[in-house]
């Protein structure tokens, strides 16, 4: 390969490089990575006792609505 070929790869791949860079740091600096939900759900949920009650509760909020779609609460068309 020539050392033409070689800069120019060099080059283009510096420049990819600062783009990932500058996405990263925009991401970053707005809040792209924040996820409070998540993180406080998993510290809340964090023994097994806490998690069979969430899992147990989703059950009820499943049944619930299943419920309430076959009785046709609504109003009329």
């Amino acid at each position: 390969m020539s050392s033409g070929i070689i800069a120019m790869m060099i080059g283009v791949s510096t420049f990819l490089g600062v783009i990932g860079l500058i996405g990263l740091l925009w991401g970053l600096k707005t809040g792209q990575f924040d996820d409070e939900k998540k993180f406080l759900d998993g510290v809340r949920n964090d023994g097994v006792d806490e998690l069979r009650d969430a899992v147990a509760l989703e059950k009820k909020k499943k049944e619930a609505i299943k419920k309430h779609k076959e009785k046709n609460y609504g109003p009329p068309d």
